[in-house]
């Protein structure tokens, strides 16, 4: 993957129409928990989650970019090929942590690894005083990586004409 195409790659993936409609959702349920409660309810509550979830989106994505740069890593999804529902599952499912890398060969994602991790504790920054712990990261960190495996199986099983790049 060349420099260009991991820049093409990047835009693309940070403004794909996917990633405004999860942060919507994921600020929907934000508002239905009521979390972090300093953000209250109504319209004013909602665009707080809204705007923190696609500001981390944004991190995440920034992080993988350039860590992918350094470590020479294509992060693009590759379907499996496979058949059978629970072999595409689990390529899909360990795809959340594998890169190819230049030579092609599929390997740990360590850009992929860092970029959960980084958005994770970089989000704890504009987040109220009650998000500003090690706990309230590691929450964020495993519902970061469990959306990035859901994602993965549905890019597993979206049909190719509509496919989510």
């Amino acid at each position: 993957m060349t420099e260009a195409q991991r820049l093409r790659q990047y835009w693309k993936d940070t403004a794909r129409p996917f990633s405004l409609v999860g942060s919507a959702a994921g600020a929907g349920l934000g508002q239905w928990r009521d979390r972090p409660r300093e953000w209250k309810q109504g319209g004013e509550g909602y665009g707080l989650r809204y705007g923190s979830l696609f500001a981390e989106h944004i991190a995440f994505e920034t992080l993988s970019f350039g860590a992918s740069s350094v470590f020479h890593e294509d992060n693009r999804y590759v379907p499996s090929g496979q058949s059978g529902f629970g072999n595409r599952v689990g390529y899909a499912l360990r795809s959340t942590f594998v890169a190819r890398g230049d030579d092609g060969a599929r390997r740990i994602s360590r850009s992929r690894i860092l970029a959960f991790a980084g958005a994770a504790l970089l989000s704890r920054l504009w987040q109220p005083p009650s998000n500003h712990n090690f706990r309230s990261a590691g929450v964020n960190l495993g519902t970061s990586i469990g959306a990035g495996m859901g994602l993965e199986v549905v890019r597993e099983f979206w049909p190719h004409k509509w496919w989510l790049p």
